[in-house]
This record gives structure tokens, sequence and C-alpha cells, in this order.
């Protein structure tokens, strides 16, 4: 088969001619423009794709792909300082042991359509993150953090029947960006300040659903007036969606006992190894409140009693809520899981229990103390938020000529990932329980010899 003009596609399922007209004529089309038709113009492309030539064998492609894996550089965890969303964190063997297994990994999502134990495994995960949440229902896990939010406060704006969104803090703008395209058309996005008396003021002036705060924000300092928000959300009659970083609630009081409706997170610190950005899985968390759990458009497990009796089984609870069972007149689409993520968490989880919680969570909050407070001696860098707590992510704020694109560069240079610009003048560190003393001193010693 040539190379510039194949017949068909041999990774591509029906691309053979005859098994495409063949499929054309059993939906009554003529051609794949028609079946297409129905596409607006604008949406289409008028051209093909701009790709290079094909691979003319299986093993032309596999040598072009180990080429492109041989640039990536592994880079090792005392040498990393990135955070803000996507942590690195010691995974046991045990994690990847149990959700490598051939009845949980699957080709898509960790979803496999028949049952070897995945029920189990997911509502086992959702009542070890109901005891750390300190909640009564926890959905099967989202795409990622991102959609967590966005649907908790799609659940938010279906339960008050209210518009406004009240958005506090500073919040990962890639997260704002999802949550825009989710409820556009909806709600309308109203970002606030940091600070009761704003919080006030646009509760007052609105119409808001929800009031969606964070435990810890984007540069990880952790929130002192969330209580506060909380209180003035319900006098408002809105909900509280409050977003926290999981594996700090080893050392951190989680949401619901600060009065929040519902919360939600993403799960890739627990036990999900940080890859190109991911893997990433968001969870949803409340009460279990009618109110709410009819809001839920992800699958929730629960147990159930089996013709046997005194045997029990685990399936799906108010299946009929979800756009599985509604099809096209469901309140939202269920979307992509990612439940595998979700075992891999119930799996570390479980392997931590609540005094390793608290113990990972007490050495991320004085590693980030002490990072904080010696970075803060050198030279020409001074801490944004000097008097906050912050919680893995800080933020520092350089005084001298060099931008913090430049310092970024120069620590890349020393092979030290670390100092994102968040502005021009800021750039943002993190530190997990995988940093020792010694990484943080070699950090130091790399900007005292950068920052002029």
């Amino acid at each position: 088969m040539s190379a510039r003009a194949p017949r068909s596609h041999p990774y591509i399922p029906n691309s053979a001619p005859d098994v495409r007209k063949a499929m054309l004529a059993e939906v009554g089309a003529g051609s794949v423009e028609e079946f297409y038709a129905d596409i607006p113009a604008e949406l289409r492309l008028d051209r093909p794709l701009d790709l290079p030539e094909p691979l003319g064998s299986e093993a032309e492609l596999a040598s072009h792909l180990e080429e492109l894996l041989a640039r990536n550089t592994a880079v090792p965890p005392g040498r990393s300082f990135l955070g803000a969303g996507c942590y690195r964190h010691h995974v046991p063997a045990v994690v990847d042991e149990v959700v490598n297994r051939s009845e949980f990994l699957t080709a898509y999502a960790g979803e496999p359509y028949e049952d070897h134990g995945r029920f189990q495994a997911l509502w086992e995960y959702q009542s070890l993150m109901a005891e750390l949440l300190a909640v009564e229902v926890v959905n099967v896990p989202t795409y990622d953090g991102f959609q967590a939010a966005a649907t908790a406060l799609r659940m938010a704006g279906r339960a008050t029947g209210r518009g406004q969104l009240l958005l506090v803090g500073e919040i990962d703008p890639d997260r704002v960006s999802r949550i825009e395209d989710y409820v556009r058309g909806v709600h309308e996005l109203v970002p606030v300040a940091a600070e009761p008396q704003a919080v006030r003021a646009a509760l007052a002036a609105g119409d808001a659903a929800a009031v969606y705060a964070q435990l810890t924000d984007h540069s990880g300092r952790v929130d002192p007036h969330l209580p506060e928000y909380v209180e003035l959300t319900h006098a408002a009659g809105a909900l509280a969606v409050v977003h926290v970083n999981p594996i700090s609630l080893g050392v951190l009081a989680p949401p619901s006992a600060l009065g929040a409706d519902l919360t939600c997170g993403e799960l890739q610190p627990l036990g999900i190894h940080p890859s190109f950005g991911g893997g990433n899985a968001g969870f949803i968390a409340s009460a279990d409140d009618p109110r709410l759990v009819s809001e839920y458009p992800s699958r929730l497990f629960g147990l159930a009693p089996t013709d046997v009796p005194g045997e029990y089984g685990f399936g799906d609870v108010a299946y009929e809520r979800t756009s599985f069972a509604l099809r096209e007149e469901g309140k939202e689409w269920v979307g992509t899981a990612a439940a595998l993520h979700g075992i891999a968490a119930g799996v570390y989880l479980a392997l931590m229990g609540p005094h390793g919680m608290r113990e990972i969570g007490e050495t991320i909050l004085a590693n980030t103390a002490y990072a904080r407070a010696r970075l803060a001696e050198v030279p020409g860098i001074e801490l944004a938020e000097p008097q906050a707590v912050h919680f893995a992510d800080f933020t520092l704020r350089y005084t001298g000529a060099l931008t913090a694109a430049e310092i970024a560069a120069a620590l890349l240079e020393r092979g030290l990932h670390a100092g994102t610009p968040a502005g021009e003048r800021e750039g943002r560190y993190c530190v997990t329980e995988l940093h020792t003393r010694a990484d943080i001193e070699r950090l130091a010693t790399a900007l005292e010899e950068i920052v002029k």
C-alpha cells in the first residue's frame, strides 16, 4: 500500500472505502458531505488538515514516536518547585499496582462495561472521600477539577433559580475560563475581592445563586475570612460553593465544617502522578440534601440488597436524574468520567489513613513556611503576602532589575523548574512533602546568584 495514497487507514476502524460506502448507505447519506450537512458552514473546515505525509509502516511510526518521546526530560522531585494546581507528591507503589490491574485499567476513563469489582472500588472511594471532606455524598469523579467547579456552580444555579455567580479572590485563570465556558448563556460571573465587605456588597447588589470561594487560593493563601463568606452567603439565600485542595485537609478544617453547601476540587494530589499537566479528576461533595442530590449530573454509587438474602451489591443511586437515563432531557450532560483516578485516590486514602493525612499536611505546611522564610532572606526578594498562611503554593516578589520571566529562565538553565511568572515582578513557587531543606537551600543559592 502506498504511503502517499492509502486506500484505508490502518489505525482507523471502518476507513476502507467499501465499508464507508456501506455505512453511508445504511444511514441514507450519499456522501460524507451530505452526512455532515446539518453542521453550520462557519463551524466546518473547508480545507484538508495541515498534516505531514503519512508514514508508510508501523515500524516507521514507532521510530518517529520514540524520537519524540526521547525529547522529554525527567525532572527530579527536588528540582521542581512547580504547583498551582498540578502537584508532585509521593505515590505509594500499591496505588499503581491496584489501578493497573486488568479489572480496573481500561482504554476509556476507567469505565468498563462489565463490573469486576469497579462499583465497589468506587463506592469505597466515595466513602473515604466523604470521611475526609466530612460530608455524606460524593460523586464518581468528573473529568477534572475545573469541570467539578463548573458543575457545582450549575448545580447551585438550578437549586436556587438565580442568575449570578460570585467568584471570590484569586482563582486559577484556566479554571475561571472553564467555568465561563460551562455557564455561558445561563449565569453571569461576578469577580469579587477576597474581603467580607466586598462579598457583602456584591450579594446586596445582585441576584446571587452562589458564592464560590477557596480554602486555599491560586497562590496557596489560606483564606481566614471563609467562614464569614459562608455566613453572608446563607443570609442572602444563596449557596456556598468552596474549592479545596484535598491533601490540605489533614491540617485544615473541611469546607463543610465551615458551612459550605457544596465542596469541589481536584483529585490529582491524592495518589495521581503529574503527567504533562495531568492526570486529573474532579470531585463534588455535599450533605445528603435531596435538593442538592437531585442536581448531581454525575454518577453516584451506593449499596443495594440483592436477590440473595443478606448480600449486597454496589450500583447507581438515583440513576434517573442522570443524562444516561434522560438523554437530551437531562439537566446537564454527565460528560467523561475519570473513574480510574477515583480508584487511585481511594487506594491512596486507604493507605494514608487519618494519621498519614495529618502527617503529610503538617509536613507540607512546615515546608511551605520554611521555604518562604528562607527565600525571603535572598537580597532582592520579598514575600508577596508576608502575614498570610500558605499551603504548598506561595508567591515571591522581585525588587531587582530582572523580570519574573528572566528569573524563571535563569533558574531553568540551572536545572530548577521554579518561579512561574505571576506578573512582571512576581513568581509563583510550590513545595510539597518531597522537598528537603537541602532542595530549598539549593533554590535559595540559585536565586542569590540570579536576582540582582
